[in-house]
Formats: C-alpha cells, sequence, structure tokens
C-alpha cells in the first residue's frame, strides 16, 4: 500500500513544501499555502484554548462552590434545625461513597462594627473552617480560638472587612433575631466577636455573605439544642456519584430529611458554567470550517497553476484515481500540519496562561483574576481528527476536479 502510495506522496510533499506558480507569480502560490496552513493552525489553536479555558473555568467554579458547600447538603425539609445530630452524623458517615460529615450550623444574623458600619451576614458556625477556606486565607488565622476574654474568633470574607473598615484583630458585634419554636416573637440575642482571619475566593455574593465561627460559638448565640445543626456537608469520594448517594440518603433518613447536592443548591451558577461550555467552542469551531474553505481554494488554486503539470503526469500514465489522491494527500498534509502547528502554539500558549496569568479578567464578572486552564488530552486529540477529517472533506472537491482535467487539452492550452 505503501509503495502505491509513494508517487502521490512524493508529488504531494514537494508541492507543500516549495509550491510555485508560473513565471509571473512564482512567489504568490507558494504565499497562500501557507495561509492555509496559517489558517488551520489558528483555528485549531484557538479551539484548543476556548476548551481549555472553558473546562479551566468550570473546575474553578465547581472548586469554589464545593469548598463552600461541599458535594451533598443534608437539611431539614421544613427550614428547621436538625435533631438527633451525632445519630445522624455517625450514620452519614458509614454511607458508602462518603469521605466527610461536617455539621453546619447556620442563620442570618446582623454584624455591627460601628453605629453605621451595619451588615447582614450568614453566620456559620462548623468545627473547623473548611478547607478550600484556608488555602484562600489572605490575613490572621483559620483557628477560632476565643482571645483572652473568651471571645470567640470570626473569619469573615475580605470584601465584606473593606466595606465594614476591619482588620485582623477588631471588634465587631453580632445580632440574632431567630425566633425559637417556645417563643411567640424573636428575642434579640447579642455576642462579640473578634476578627481572626480574612479569606478571599473572588465568589462576591460568597465572600460578602458568610463569615464563619466555632460550632459551639453558633450554637450559643443562636440558641441551638446541644444536639441540634442546621445542616450536614458531606464530602464524596466521586462527586460524580452525588445525585444517587442523595436519593439514597433520602429513602434512609425519610421526610423531612432532604438531601440536596452542590448543583441543586447552586443551580444557577452551575448553568451558567454550561451555557459557556456548550456556545464558545460551537462559535470557535467556526474558524476551523473557515480554514477548511480556505484551503479548498487554495487546493483549487494550484490545480490551475499546475494544470500543465497535470497535463504531463497524465500522459505520462498517472491515472485518474492517481492524480486525484495525490490532491486529497496534499489536502490532508496541510491539515496534519496546520493541526500540529496548532496544537503546539495552543499548549504553549496554555503553559504560559498557567505560569503568567498572561490573559487578565474582571474578578467581578468571572469570579477569578485570569483565565484558568484545564489542558485535557481528549481535546487535543478530538480536535485534532475533526480537523483533519473537514481538510480531507475539502480536499475532495479540488481531486476530483484534477482528476477529471484532460491531459491533451491541458497540455495544448497550457
Amino acid at each position: 500500500m505503501l509503495r502505491r502510495l509513494y508517487f502521490e506522496l512524493f508529488v504531494a510533499l514537494r508541492y507543500l513544501r516549495g509550491a510555485q506558480g508560473r513565471e509571473e507569480g512564482r512567489r504568490f502560490l507558494r504565499f497562500i499555502t501557507y495561509i492555509a496552513i496559517g489558517g488551520v493552525t489558528v483555528g485549531v489553536a484557538a479551539l484548543l484554548l476556548a476548551l481549555s479555558i472553558v473546562h479551566g473555568f468550570s473546575r474553578e467554579i465547581e472548586a469554589k462552590i464545593t469548598g463552600f458547600g461541599a458535594h451533598i447538603q443534608v437539611e431539614n425539609l421544613r427550614d428547621a434545625p436538625l435533631s438527633d445530630a451525632a445519630w445522624m452524623e455517625t450514620a452519614l458517615q458509614h454511607m458508602p461513597g462518603v469521605v466527610s460529615v461536617r455539621p453546619v450550623i447556620q442563620e442570618f444574623v446582623l454584624i455591627r462594627r460601628g453605629r453605621r458600619e451595619v451588615d447582614g451576614v450568614a453566620l456559620w458556625g462548623s468545627p473547623t473552617l473548611p478547607e478550600y477556606l484556608q488555602q484562600h486565607l489572605v490575613a490572621g488565622t483559620a483557628r477560632f480560638t476565643p482571645d483572652s476574654l473568651g471571645r470567640p474568633g470570626l473569619i469573615i470574607g475580605r470584601q465584606l472587612a473593606e466595606q465594614l473598615g476591619l482588620k485582623v484583630g477588631d471588634l465587631v458585634t453580632l445580632f440574632s433575631m431567630r425566633r425559637l419554636p417556645s417563643s411567640v416573637r424573636p428575642r434579640v440575642r447579642v455576642r462579640q466577636f473578634y476578627v481572626a482571619g480574612l479569606y478571599e475566593t473572588l465568589l462576591a455574593d460568597f465572600d460578602q455573605l458568610y463569615v464563619f465561627t466555632s460550632l459551639d460559638a453558633a450554637r450559643a448565640l443562636l440558641e441551638y439544642g446541644p444536639d441540634e445543626v442546621t445542616r450536614f456537608d458531606l464530602t464524596l469520594q466521586n462527586v460524580q456519584d452525588a445525585l444517587h448517594i442523595a436519593r439514597q440518603i433520602e429513602d434512609h433518613f425519610g421526610l423531612p430529611v432532604i438531601a440536596r447536592t452542590i448543583y441543586e443548591v447552586f443551580r444557577n451558577l452551575f448553568a451558567w458554567v454550561r451555557l459557556q461550555e456548550s456556545i464558545i467552542p460551537l462559535v470557535i469551531s467556526i474558524i476551523i470550517i473557515v480554514a477548511a474553505f480556505n484551503m479548498l481554494a487554495t487546493l483549487l488554486m494550484v490545480i490551475l497553476e499546475k494544470a500543465r503539470e497535470i497535463g504531463i503526469l497524465a500522459s505520462m500514465g498517472a491515472s485518474r484515481r492517481r492524480l486525484q489522491r495525490m490532491y486529497l494527500i496534499l489536502g490532508l498534509l496541510t491539515g496534519l500540519v496546520g493541526t500540529a502547528l496548532g496544537e503546539l502554539l495552543a499548549l504553549s500558549l496554555a503553559l504560559l496562561q498557567q505560569k503568567f496569568g498572561i490573559i487578565p479578567l474582571p474578578a467581578e464578572a468571572y469570579y477569578m483574576r485570569t483565565a484558568p486552564i484545564a489542558l485535557q488530552t481528549v481535546d487535543f486529540i478530538l480536535v485534532a481528527v475533526v480537523t483533519v477529517g473537514l481538510c480531507g472533506l475539502a480536499s475532495l472537491i479540488p481531486a476530483r476536479i484534477a482528476a477529471r482535467m484532460n491531459p491533451i487539452q491541458v497540455i495544448r492550452f497550457h
């Protein structure tokens, strides 16, 4: 098979490396050949970078959200505390696929720094600060250790701290107006905290809303019972099993206990990410389609410029099938070279972005300061196969035209 294709491959390589037109425009044909290869290169590089950024964006958003809310949240359908928390925690830890269980007490409170610096926040009590937030601590400590006067530590978002004019070590007052089941009216409860640390995830809706303290401090302020929690946050071995495990939990405990996956809790954010994942690659793919049509035009130009050579080859015994294969191979080689250069360019730019962050993003819109990159081997393979396939399809028309040329008329009129 290789021997049969040797002639076609040899001629195609000669055209690809040193294609020249007639004497009055020798360099033009070489130029448009480079343009065709460049078009494929740019299209492949743009598509791979778009895919890498979208995958990276999806991964980063998921990591930020699960950093706050784990993979599954188990809570009460009636918007009331879960009782028998110790028993439920033990039972959840023995569920298949569950790595860790974190009890959480969460209620809305008021935070006050002075007479005018007042804001509404969600107080989040847990045994320790979630690990993701520990990694994004920008000041202070991740511990809730009380100070010398017994005031518990509070960890807040940097944006909230800037709004209230707070820094590490400052004192704040929290007001809770949670109505207890035994009381008719809500009773105001007040407690003083000190700012132990500041975190920043660039998720503005989260950084400005959630403040963290110890489980005991939250229980005391909100007057939860000793065996009550708002919910349990579960981390799983595989997030893909979240929906299945959530349904198992609901079947095991029954109502009013419900289990929601992180994708259900933050449905809007994930819908926005999926929208970008579906639209951006589709739009960028048009570049490759345009490059394939550009290559079709280039091959037609090569046929017009090389019509005399085609006639000579046909008169020397080259069959129509051989001529067709020759231009088909030329199109495939153009696609292969452009794809290889495009993937190399995309990989180089992606590595530069990972190391230096050369593509900035507005944090208030995208929740991160630079475009994230997630390289996936399957993207490179799939883009290469599709691109070379499109180039091969685009080569069929010029190849058929070259095969149908009459050698006698071509030689006579060229």
